[in-house]
């Protein structure tokens, strides 16, 4: 069984932590269990089989769930550009030799079904999917095999990006932070539950693909990053890291091609193995 996490908001608009097989979700704390997500990043081999127990037994939700983001309250949200060879080759902004960081903030955070706002003054709306990783322990100046095994798991991103304001100034941040722009989930799986190797990585926007890579094309992998990170700063239980876009974002076409993201457009993100997280710009 591969188990997969969540969050979502209950009636009254408390956030519990759910557990699903693929085929159904479970609220974890509606059986009696009250462990955080602290709790779970620290002692997931304990915690790992009592889930799955959960899974077998519990009576699945009956109703259809409102996501949270599947990492609420992250201490860190830092996102690594350029990392996939096909991405780097359509968009204008060169070759780095290191990871290429930059941030957003917690304002920025959506989930799967939440709606997405176009800051005003701003026209040009892009997408991008990515495997976000899940630190699950703290870090600091890791060699990689310590930096993979400091990833409790992961989930699906959607790093939505002005372009306009991205290109404003030399920095990125503006274009890259508005609300809303950082939706998570719906799922995070755990990293023993998963092979990251080769996964496909897809956009599709209302219905039409528009983005299709696998994993096997990034420059630098999930553990090279966290080491890369963890040499500058400490990593945090619950920090979160989007790890790079494939080919076949709207700046990349050309410009007489680009058709920007819009009102009523619906942007799905889909990566093998967690799921599809599904946006609407509103």
């Amino acid at each position: 069984m591969i188990v997969k996490l969540l969050n979502f908001y209950t009636a009254d608009g408390d956030v519990h932590i759910g557990a699903s097989d693929g085929e159904k979700i479970v609220d974890v704390s509606a059986v009696g269990y009250s462990w955080g997500w602290q709790e779970i990043f620290s002692d997931w081999e304990r915690i790992a089989p009592q889930i799955e127990s959960i899974l077998q037994h519990a009576k699945p939700l009956a109703h259809a769930i409102r996501f949270a983001p599947a990492v609420t309250a992250p201490g860190k949200i830092l996102c690594v550009g350029l990392n996939y060879a096909s991405h780097r080759a359509e968009v204008p902004f060169g070759a780095p030799k290191y990871p290429a960081l930059f941030s957003k903030f917690s304002n920025a955070l959506n989930a799967a079904g939440g709606e997405v706002y176009l800051p005003a003054g701003a026209k040009e709306l892009d997408y991008e999917a990515e495997l976000v990783v899940v630190v699950g322990r703290r870090i600091k100046d890791a060699a990689a095999e310590e930096a993979a095994a400091a990833i409790f798991g992961y989930t699906a991103g959607n790093d939505f990006t002005a372009r306009d304001l991205q290109r404003r100034t030399s920095q990125w941040l503006l274009g890259k932070t508005p609300d809303g722009f950082a939706p998570l989930g719906p799922y995070i799986v755990p990293a023993a539950e998963i092979d990251i190797s080769c996964l496909a990585v897809q956009t599709f926007v209302n219905g039409k693909m528009r983005q299709d890579g696998t994993t096997a094309d990034m420059i630098f992998s999930p553990a090279e990053i966290v080491s890369y990170i963890s040499k500058c700063m400490t990593l945090e239980p619950g920090d979160v890291i989007f790890t790079g876009t494939p080919h076949g974002v709207i700046f990349g076409l050309p410009e007489k091609e680009r058709v920007w993201l819009k009102a009523g457009d619906e942007v799905v993100v889909k990566i093998e193995g967690i799921g599809e997280l599904r946006n609407v710009i509103a």
